[in-house]
Formats: C-alpha cells, structure tokens, sequence
C-alpha cells in the first residue's frame, strides 16, 4: 500500500513537472488534457486518475507556489533584523522564483489561467494580496518614515514584481526579471542598502526552489 501511495505522488508530481514545462515554451498553445497526456506519456484516462480535472492540476502548481513563496518569506522574516532588508529579500525571492520556474510565472500573473476555472484567478488574487500585506507589515516596523507610508509603497513593491513577471513572460522568458532590484528599492524606499540588506539578498538569491527540487512536495 505504502509503495503504492508513493507511485501515485510521484506520477502526479511528473504530471504537475510536464504542465510546468508546457507552459514556458515561449509562444505556449492552450495546453489540452491530451497534448498534457501525450507528454508524460500516459492517457488521458490516467491523467483523471490522479487529477479530477485541469483545474485541480493548476491548483496543484499553484500550492506549490505558496508553500515555496511563503515558505522562503517566513525564513526572511525570521533570519534578517532589518525590515527594509526583508523587504528586499522578499522581493529578490519572488523574482528568482520566476527566473528558475518560467511556467509557475504564466501562472502569477494568470496567462495560463485564461479560459479556465475562475477559482484559480480569485486564488492567485489571494496570493498578491498576502505577498502585499506582509510587505506592508515589514515596512511597518521599518521606522516613522516608512511606516507612515507602509500601505502605498507596499503596494508599489507589488506592481514592481508582477510588472517584472509579465516583462519576463512576455518576452519569452529572454528578459531576466531580477537585475537591479537593489538599486530599485534605494530609491524607492530612498534609502540606501544596509550590510545586513545586501547579506540578505545573498541569501535570498539562492534559496528559490524549482518543481523538481529534493524534497518540495508540490
């Protein structure tokens, strides 16, 4: 029973793997069930045997990106003293998430979304609003001066990340969505980076998991 529970995750983590990686070809088609099936080399009977229907597959892709995402923002939080510097680290995050996983970002800004189940639009709604607030929160805790301002420049770091998705996504995934974020956020915050700022962006930088990662459960 335990092997065959153990196949079972694993069949739906390479079908969870393929749909990513249908969806970061650069000009993607709408992805059917059967050219997803065609791809992991299985019928599409056996893709329903794991999955009630494509949008429980998103939903699969899409719980993998909050556990990793909020995940990583939780280590921030507890690892780096300075509130400015996680709200840098936070934001090196979300844009090397992208870089490493091209598919999982048609999903976070909802190309990929498109003509499906509208749950999965209001769930990735849900997912900016939660990286928004817990921006606001460290910029809340950031002094008088970023405090009184915490709701609209958290809001600004937002549109900066989704803007830098689409960038991505749109050119095909050719133009890097992370360079400069450093020197974005000093003016945007107008304030130069700390030490403990740039250690954090270290950190941050390669701490951004992919799909097929040891031990990422999807």
């Amino acid at each position: 029973m335990e092997g065959e529970v153990r196949k079972s995750g694993e069949r739906r983590l390479q079908i969870l793997q393929a749909l990513a990686t249908m969806l970061q070809e650069p000009q993607p088609e709408k992805i059917t069930t059967a050219a997803l099936a065609a791809r992991v080399g299985v019928s599409e009977a056996a893709l329903y045997r794991h999955f009630s229907s494509k949008a429980q597959m998103y939903e699969g892709l899409i719980e993998f990106i909050e556990q990793t995402i909020f995940g990583l923002i939780a280590r921030i939080v507890a690892e780096t003293r300075s509130p400015a510097a996680q709200a840098e680290a936070i934001l090196v995050t979300l844009l090397g998430f992208a870089a490493k996983n091209p598919g999982m970002t048609r999903v976070l800004i909802g190309e990929a979304l498109v003509h499906e189940n509208a749950r999965l639009q209001k769930r990735i709604n849900q997912l900016h609003d939660r990286i928004e607030a817990q921006l606001r929160q460290c910029l809340r805790l950031g002094g008088d001066r970023l405090a009184d301002a915490s709701a609209p420049l958290a809001n600004g770091l937002l549109c900066l990340v989704v803007g830098r998705w689409h960038q991505y996504a749109k050119s095909g995934f050719t133009r890097g969505p992370e360079g400069d974020v450093a020197f974005v956020l000093s003016r945007l915050l107008a304030d130069a980076p700390s030490t403990d700022s740039a250690r954090a962006t270290d950190r941050a930088q390669g701490i951004a998991p992919q799909l097929h990662d040891p031990g990422v459960a999807p």
